[in-house]
């Protein structure tokens, strides 16, 4: 079957090299298997027919009987098109051609009953349908029963007859040559388990189902197997990753019970304590950690990365932490600082502006061992930096740096690879953690410090911005500090949003009694920290900002965030600018500002926000959304490609699948049993993915 399926798709009957270079540019079809798996998009149900007065604009598609009763061409040579009158006994359309009008002219005869199907619309106030499918009705016409596969194509297949239609033409030229050849590809087992149908019935009813039951049917099974196999690959790297990889033991916990004891400035949450634990059984096992440490914004992850440093410090080894931006890796190590202290530990910074003197000194106690923990921005990459012993390398905010990146610093310990602990404040939903992190081991903090309250979220358009002002003034009167966030810098002649510098003027005028720090990104890192520190420093009341401050600046005292042309940003922008405040003991708000009008999806972002502060379900209303492409950051991963399943829709299919991967490994790691040949002959003929994530983290 391999080689029949890599037969080169020129050698289709009907297609040859011409359409063959069509279809390898335009969707990147080059062989038989690839085109089998160029899957309908939706099918359009032929067996029902729409009066002409009941067809509305808004359908997707309508399938219409009745009869031409004139056309005519309209328009000079290169821009003619032609138009159709096509009524039946309730009303009349317009049939509009602007391809191929010539050829289309003469498939016509007026007075011939025709069936016509397509998009319509509304032009002129009269309903219209532009490039319909047009074929003769006959006795037969909609009583067969099928639904019509409507593929993907573009306007230049269009052109040379690879519409939709004649895509499912060739489809089928394909199934009759290949469909007694179509393989297996899951055991008996598991098709029995699931009752799902063959591989052979599943492709056949994907493309050309009888009716809507055999079409689930096929989705089903297919969906099923697309993430199953994804799942068996990465269970089984990831036995592969915890057999082969040794870790480091961290045994002594001297220090970690000191500072527990002493300098622990409050109580863990159940969930730090659980996450801590986790943590422990990797590091004493003998095999190298590769966990994925996620927690909302505010829940406590760099005090419980701390502790687990504290794990690494007391068995001689060191410890590093990596942010993406200076301002970022300087909060850690504010905040790291004096525990280290208290704790006789020698901690230090390395940024891109760490001056040459200090680097010089940090080289050098790495290497001797003096140093024991290093916080730094993509500045720890740099070949100059080696340590003497790193055990244990935290990643903050992971999906801001590449593969390359992460590699590398993986790689900074040549004996015995460092325990890696990737932390993100982004929340992934759990289809999506077990798909592209699904090599990784997943902890949890679910739960946030006790004494913080609840942010409340507050929706208010143009009309309430004078009630947000005085409601900024009330909490300015209270001795707290606020941030105003805009999207852009500059004013855009295609975009309507308020820009930052006409912000930050109209706070001024409104809020004269206060003082105001701005901070954008064209601004150079010293005057952006300048700003940010008398912010800090409370020597300014407001900050008037765009998205620099999404990650970074940890201010207590400040307890409202308004967010300006809020329905601009997406969800996890939302979800991360709010969680800059809510970080002391008061109740801290945050104001959605928008425009009167708001789309549908801008409309269901506002609403999420306000309703909830759960990162989680706002992940998973995200990835519904935008899909699961610009949630990861990691489409070189490959994980992301699949042809039919939806990680936002298919989570059931997503947990069944991943249950039965599990099942199999458990019982055949290697897949030698005889039931499990079919899976080992088929991994070995998928395309073997260019990243072992599990390796990298």
């Amino acid at each position: 079957m391999a080689n029949l399926f890599d037969t080169k798709i020129e050698f289709l009957k009907g297609v040859g090299p011409q359409k063959a270079q069509l279809l390898q540019k335009e969707l990147r079809i080059f062989t038989f298997g690839d085109l089998i798996q160029h899957y309908p998009f939706r099918h359009e149900d032929r067996t029902q027919f729409t009066n002409i007065e009941d067809i509305r604009s808004d359908a997707t598609s309508v399938q219409v009987k009745g009869v031409i009763r004139t056309y005519e061409l309209k328009g000079s040579a290169r821009k003619q098109r032609l138009t159709a009158y096509f009524k039946d006994e309730t009303g009349e359309i317009e049939l509009v051609w602007f391809k191929a009008v010539q050829w289309v002219a003469k498939q016509i005869t007026p007075g011939m009953e025709y069936v016509i199907a397509g998009k319509p619309a509304v032009f002129n106030n009269r309903i219209s349908i532009s490039h319909p499918e047009l074929e003769v009705y006959s006795d037969k016409s909609g009583t067969e029963g099928y639904l019509q596969p409507v593929y993907s194509t573009t306007e230049t297949l269009n052109r040379k007859f690879l519409n939709s239609k004649g895509i499912a033409k060739i489809q089928q030229t394909l199934f009759r040559q290949v469909y007694s050849q179509i393989r297996e590809t899951l055991p008996p087992n598991i098709i029995e388990h699931y009752k799902f149908v063959s591989k052979q019935a599943a492709l056949l009813g994907i493309h050309f189902p009888k009716n809507q039951a055999e079409l689930n049917r096929a989705k089903a099974r297919l969906k099923f197997e697309e993430l199953f196999y994804v799942q068996l690959k990465i269970i089984q790297e990831k036995g592969v990753q915890k057999n082969e990889s040794v870790g480091q033991v961290f045994g002594a916990l001297d220090t970690l019970t000191n500072f527990y004891n002493n300098y622990l400035p409050f109580d863990l949450t159940n969930a730090q304590k659980r996450v801590i634990k986790e943590v422990r059984g990797d590091v004493v096992s003998g095999k190298q950690m590769n966990r994925l440490l996620q927690g909302d914004v505010g829940s406590g992850k760099t005090i419980v990365s701390f502790i687990i440093m504290l794990m690494a410090i007391d068995s001689e080894a060191q410890a590093c932490i990596m942010a993406p931006t200076s301002i970022l890796a300087g909060q850690h190590f504010e905040g790291l600082s004096e525990f280290c202290e208290q704790l006789g530990l020698n901690i230090k910074l390395l940024t891109g502006s760490t001056t040459k003197a200090k680097r010089k000194v940090i080289h050098e106690e790495l290497v001797n061992g003096k140093l024991n923990i290093l916080v730094g921005t993509h500045a720890l990459l740099e070949d100059v930096v080696q340590f003497r012993n790193l055990g244990l390398c935290v990643i903050d905010e992971q999906h801001r740096f590449g593969v390359a990146q992460r590699a590398k610093l993986w790689a900074k310990n040549r004996s015995v690879a460092p325990h890696i602990l990737v932390m993100t404040a982004t929340p992934i939903p759990r289809t999506l953690a077990m798909t592209l992190y699904g090599d990784l081991d997943v902890s949890v903090i679910d739960e946030l410090p006790s004494g913080r309250k609840p942010i409340q979220t507050i929706h208010k358009t143009e009309a309430g911005r004078l009630r947000m002002i005085g409601f900024l003034r009330e909490q300015l009167e209270k001795g707290r500090q606020a941030y105003v966030v805009y999207p852009l810098i500059e004013e855009s002649a295609k975009l309507d949003l308020q820009n930052l510098i006409d912000g930050y003027e109209y706070i001024c005028r409104r809020l004269p009694e206060y003082f105001v720090s701005i901070v954008h990104g064209k601004l150079k890192n010293h005057e952006k920290e300048s700003e940010m520190k008398r912010f800090v420093e409370k020597k300014t009341q407001i900050m008037v900002a765009t998205t620099v401050i999404e990650v970074g600046v940890n201010v207590p005292n400040a307890t409202v965030m308004v967010i300006e042309n809020s329905e601009r940003f997406g969800l996890a922008q939302l979800h991360q600018l709010r969680g800059r405040v809510g970080r002391g003991g008061e109740q801290s708000y945050c104001m959605l500002m928008t425009g009167k009008k708001l789309s549908r999806e801008a409309r269901l972002r506002v609403d999420t926000m306000v309703k909830t502060n759960n990162g989680f379900e706002i992940a998973d209303v995200d990835l519904q959304i935008r899909g699961p492409g610009d949630l990861s950051g990691t489409q070189q991963s490959g994980t992301m490609d699949f042809l039919l399943a939806d990680l936002a829709q298919d989570n059931a299919i997503l947990q069944e699948a991943r249950e039965c991967a599990e099942e199999v490994i458990l019982e055949d790691s290697q897949l030698l049993l005889p039931k499990h040949h079919v899976l080992r002959q088929h991994i070995d003929s998928l395309k073997k993915s260019t990243v072992n994530w599990g390796r990298i983290s």
